[in-house]
């Protein structure tokens, strides 16, 4: 079997659940989805290559018979954090070596936190978070949280950006690049993707992917793009 191929239970077939099953069957994983609404099982069942059982996740033997003993991974995607919680309690208990939970509210994250359980906001928590990043800063395409307030993101360099037409390693010298930030990958306009090296002179109109330990503050998206204020805004926000 190919090594990239992860055994993944998946506990809920709901608004989340469902394109995620979609998501992990397409990526060739060998899924097993548990859900307690039988005509949401159904639908699953008939729709993607994967074994379902119509189940109460909370039941210690659904869980077995889910697979736990060989999964490489949990998910759990109900809509309810205690449900969620109870779920990644019995993965714990099973050795699942990786146990990840949809988490409806914030001050719920230390409970999962405790057992080893890495959480992602819910839909709306997810959705507020992007249309305010893209009305602050609308230059950047694509952020993604690391530690604190480290962050990887997606910007396109404008004609006017500090950094363009300069080679990396002559804006770092000259300070234009911070020290702190560092240039990942760039797409140019033409679509060619490479690695960032030192030589790599990044130009007007391409898709640069960075790290910076300050995440997407104006100071720093303003190396790439001058659309964003100093407050990190634009237009009337």
């Amino acid at each position: 079997m190919n090594a990239t191929v992860m055994q993944v239970i998946i506990v809920g077939a709901g608004t989340v659940g469902a394109p995620l099953v979609d998501v992990a069957t397409g990526s060739g994983n060998e899924v097993v989805v548990v859900e307690q609404d039988g005509g949401r099982a159904n639908e699953i069942a008939d729709a993607y290559d994967c074994a379902v059982l119509h189940a109460d996740a909370t039941d210690e033997s659904t869980i077995q018979d889910a697979g736990a003993d060989r999964a490489d991974a949990l998910i759990t995607t109900t809509g309810r954090d205690p449900t969620n919680l109870f779920v990644c309690l019995l993965g714990a208990e099973h050795d699942i070596p990786t146990v990840v939970s949809l988490l409806q509210r914030p001050a719920h994250r230390h409970l999962f936190a405790e057992l080893g359980v890495y959480t992602v906001a819910g839909l709306h928590d997810l959705a507020a978070e992007s249309l305010y990043r893209v009305a602050r800063q609308p230059a950047v395409s694509e952020s993604m949280p690391v530690a604190g307030d480290a962050a990887v993101f997606r910007i396109t360099v404008g004609a006017d950006a500090p950094i363009a037409d300069t080679m990396l390693v002559d804006a770092r010298s000259t300070g234009v690049l911070p020290d702190d930030v560092l240039v990942v990958a760039v797409r140019t306009g033409d679509g060619e993707a490479e690695i960032a090296r030192s030589e790599t002179t990044i130009t007007p109109g391409d898709e640069v992917t960075v790290y910076s330990s300050r995440g997407t503050t104006a100071d720093v998206t303003a190396v790439f793009s001058t659309d964003v204020r100093e407050d990190g805004a634009r237009g009337r926000f």
